[in-house]
């Protein structure tokens, strides 16, 4: 099965999320927030300025979006009238660049701390010092989880009972049980998929991950345990993170990179979304 070119024209596309019959995601690049809808109808709905890389976006119950700011350890909120204010400032928690984030059904916010300065791969964060920190519906914050490394595309199950994330460098998903106050236990390896690894995920119905693996353009789906049920394998780009949505939960998004790992660093690379329909739906 071969992915349906959907945008192109991007210049590093991340973070996505279904929401509202669109794919929201960030052109992390151009330091703005996008929508697309299934037919590649394209709209920029929140343009930043200088000192505000967009990354991590979530959605609270009132509609408004969050969005992580990969420049400081705060989380923006942009109102759905379009109002952008700042709406949690955790530079007292986060060690290294904030990151990817997932939103609950009550309004909770789980955003990632890298621990490290860069997401260079050449260079890996100390050992423990990534965590995943909880923003409250009241905007107070806590550390759920320590020693997360380099934590990356977290998703929340269907049920809103699990929380998994990808170890960015480690090759592996991480798993968590959530308990109603929010905080995470059972902590465990939810899938080991080295010798390869996970970028972005996404996950579907029956709680298995879509995952994205740059180097060897590997897209594959993964049941707890490691059990890959599903794989198809493009060429001639990275794909770097899928999101599942569409009108009824089956088209499988891939945000890709056109250009390697030192046209990301040097920001001269591309990007475009493709589309897969897909048997199990996201809902």
């Amino acid at each position: 099965m071969e992915p349906t070119p959907l945008l192109d024209g991007l210049r590093f596309a991340e973070c996505p999320r279904w929401h509202d019959d669109r794919l929201w995601f960030c052109d992390m690049h151009a330091r703005r927030i996008m929508t697309v809808d299934e037919h590649g109808h394209a709209e920029t709905v929140v343009q930043f300025a200088r000192g505000v890389t967009p990354a991590g976006l979530g959605f609270l119950p009132d509609g408004s979006l969050l969005v992580v700011n990969l420049e400081r350890p705060v989380i923006l909120r942009r109102a759905v009238d379009g109002a952008v204010t700042e709406y949690a400032d955790l530079t007292s928690l986060a060690v290294g660049p904030l990151n990817d984030l997932a939103v609950d059904r009550h309004g909770r916010a789980y955003v990632g701390s890298s621990g490290t300065d860069g997401f260079d791969f050449e260079v890996r964060p100390p050992k423990g010092s990534g965590s995943v920190i909880l923003v409250e519906a009241d905007r107070s914050a806590r550390i759920v989880a320590g020693e997360v490394d380099a934590p990356n595309g977290p998703v929340l199950t269907c049920d809103d009972t699990r929380y998994i994330v990808s170890l960015l460098f480690a090759g592996q998903l991480l798993g968590f049980d959530k308990r109603p106050d929010g905080s995470l236990h059972n902590r465990r390896i939810w899938a080991d998929l080295k010798p390869g690894g996970a970028d972005g995920i996404t996950v579907d119905r029956e709680n298995a991950i879509w995952t994205c693996e740059p180097m060897t353009g590997q897209i594959r789906r993964v049941r707890e345990g490691g059990e890959i049920t599903d794989m198809i394998t493009v060429e001639g780009r990275m794909p770097i993170v899928p999101c599942l949505g569409g009108q009824d939960g089956r088209t499988l998004f891939i945000l890709n990179l056109h250009g390697g790992p030192d046209a990301l660093m040097n920001r001269t690379c591309t990007a475009t979304i493709d589309t897969m329909r897909v048997v199990v739906p996201a809902w």
